[in-house]
């Protein structure tokens, strides 16, 4: 049997922003639900070391730091849901939307925390690698490769960007587009080609990534082998002949997209699905619905500036519960 939710404020997701709007509003008095979405905690949860997020000297790991941001969120007040919202009507007061589970949830006000998703290139051996020598943001896990070769696949803004940054840590980045040319803004690609560390294989696809997955038992000594990846198997796309090269690390940027779609037509997205909110603000185009984190994020993208855009959203939607309250208070 279904169940109805109100709240004055329904977060919608639970990384970095979700966690730190529920922080915020549950300290504000605004007695917040979280919905927790299809992958609670974000990206997160799917990366090893964090040397990056500020105020832990040691490298911690992303599903322990997603673990205590929800932990906190629940000792304020939060309460916590683990549903997933697949509906949404932002045209009626109070906001309305659905989960899959069938309960419905209403609120005053609404903070789309639902994040960005990378994408992928499907192979098994890439699934198999994730937080293992693959792996889709260069600065959250380049750091990890200094001195060592890698590789990014892609051939856009995003992977020549990916590409630049690794030359930073790694002796060696191979560039892998399948194209003859890149997609990439021309200045880009003209730092690119300038790098003396960067090569770039023209015409070919990622077919398989290599490497030891589960570390067995060297036949000789007894030691173990470390896992991780170790190469990938290429395939020229005019030739069909393959061939493998050795890298310690394989990036794929081919992009992320905006997890958005249940909200399309109800407030304002540029072409590529990400919320457009007013410049400096978390506001969206629709009154008492706020945006943060990657949703709205198609620059920076990291668990910091998530975090920040999170408690900004919560900040305003404080400020906007209370003016609804005092228009009550006035019209009674």
């Amino acid at each position: 049997m279904s169940t109805t939710h109100h709240t004055k404020a329904l977060v919608i997701g639970s990384g970095p922003a979700g966690c730190t709007a529920a922080i915020y509003a549950a300290r504000a008095n605004l007695e917040p639900i979280m919905v927790r979405g299809l992958q609670p905690g974000g990206q997160l949860t799917i990366t090893t070391d964090v040397e990056n997020y500020p105020g832990f000297a040691e490298t911690i790991q992303g599903p322990w730091l997603m673990e205590q941001m929800e932990a906190q969120a629940a000792h304020v007040g939060t309460k916590i849901i683990d549903d997933i919202i697949t509906e949404a009507d932002l045209s009626v007061r109070p906001f309305r939307f659905k989960g899959d589970s069938g309960d419905v949830y209403t609120c005053d006000v609404a903070i789309i925390s639902t994040g960005a998703s990378a994408r992928w290139l499907g192979l098994p051996s890439e699934e198999a690698f994730m937080g293992m020598g693959v792996s889709a943001c260069a600065t959250c896990d380049g750091f990890f490769y200094r001195g060592k070769e890698v590789a990014v696949i892609g051939g856009g803004n995003t992977a020549v960007e990916e590409a630049l940054y690794l030359t930073n840590h790694a002796t060696k980045v191979t560039l892998i587009h399948r194209r003859d040319e890149l997609r990439s803004e021309k200045i880009l690609q003209t730092r690119l080609f300038k790098n003396p560390k960067v090569e770039v294989i023209w015409d070919t696809v990622l077919e398989e990534v290599l490497g030891n997955q589960a570390g067995p038992a060297l036949a000789l000594g007894g030691s173990t082998t470390p896992p991780g990846v170790t190469g990938l198997r290429l395939r020229n796309v005019k030739t069909n002949a393959e061939s493998t090269i050795n890298v310690d690390g394989a990036f794929i940027a081919i992009g992320h997209s905006p997890n958005t779609d249940i909200f399309k037509g109800q407030v304002d997205m540029d072409d590529s699905g990400y919320i457009l909110t007013k410049p400096g603000t978390p506001m969206t185009s629709v009154p008492g619905v706020f945006a943060c984190g990657d949703v709205q994020d198609h620059t920076y993208q990291q668990a910091v500036t998530a975090a920040g855009t999170g408690c900004m959203a919560a900040l305003d939607a404080e400020r906007y519960v209370a003016e609804l309250e005092s228009e009550a208070t006035a019209a009674e």
